[in-house]
Parts: C-alpha cells; structure tokens; sequence
C-alpha cells in the first residue's frame, strides 16, 4: 500500500466537493486528509485529497473523477516532484515545571505560540506530516488539550502547474 495525493480543479459551484467525496464512499476508498480551497480563477477551486491504497486503486480514482462534469483536472502528486504542507493548531496546558521544554520544543520545530494564556498555550506549526506528527509525540507528555490539523495541501515543484 502507498501514499498518494491527489490534485484536483473543480467548478466553484455548491455541491461539488459532496459530489466528489461520495464518489470515494462509493467506491471504497477511504480519504486520510481533504483540503479545499479557491484558486487564482474565480470560477475554479482546488481540493487537495490524499489517501492509502494500491495502484489500482490510484487509477480508479482518476478514471472515476475524470468522468465527472465538474471536474475540471485530476493530477496525481508524484513524492518526489511536489512540496506537500499542513497546518497544526494544537492547544497544550500551560504549567510552570513544563513551560521551559513546550518553549524549547516550540523553537526547536520553528513554530509560533499565537495564544498564550495563564493555562494554555496555542501553538501554530507548518510542515510535512511526519514534522507535525513529530511535533505531538514530543509535547504529548505536557498535556495537549485539543488540537485540529488542515490536512494535505499540495503544489508541483519547479515551473510546473495544473492547469485546464
């Protein structure tokens, strides 16, 4: 079983992003992170969609979504050619005998404290998954009291772009 991301132009029309998601129910296929988002055309939005499975299921994914009306371009994101991100809010309990390592480890993962109060700390942090995932094993010990991820977001490398 691999990784694949997928990236996919749609119309920015109300009920697109439910038409595409059942598709991946009614297939079988389980989606790991979805992300959706407006383009540089108005008239286009991007859901970034990654998931686990095997080659023929990374071909009926395209084949299945290249026949949607509102799919504009489906692109599987090849590992080695694409910048993959995801953003991490995580809200960890602010003691004093810990305060100095969830500062340390703050520094060290180069992420920003953008909520800071006398209980709770609320730490942003972007990168590649395994960072974030990183990130929370280190500071589980120190009291994470909730956290939320964005999910996969993802651009081809160099010069290269999706375009219809």
């Amino acid at each position: 079983m691999a990784k694949y991301v997928f990236g996919i132009l749609v119309s920015n029309k109300a009920g697109v992003l439910t038409r595409v998601s059942s598709m991946f129910t009614r297939r079988g296929f389980n989606i790991d992170t979805l992300t959706v988002g407006a383009t540089q055309d108005p008239e286009l939005s991007r859901i970034t969609i990654s998931m686990v499975g095997d080659e023929y299921a990374r071909s009926q994914i395209i084949k299945q979504l290249d026949k949607m009306h509102d799919v504009k371009k489906v692109q599987a994101m090849e590992p080695d050619e694409t910048v993959t991100r995801e953003l991490l809010l995580i809200k960890l309990k602010n003691a004093p005998e810990t305060r100095q390592d969830v500062l340390a480890a703050v520094n060290v993962f180069r992420s920003n404290i953008v909520d800071y109060s006398p209980d709770s700390l609320c730490i942003e942090i972007t990168g590649e998954t395994s960072k974030l995932d990183a990130f929370i094993e280190l500071v589980r010990p120190f009291g994470i009291m909730e956290m939320c991820r964005t999910g996969l977001v993802a651009l081809e490398r160099g010069s290269g772009c999706m375009e219809i």
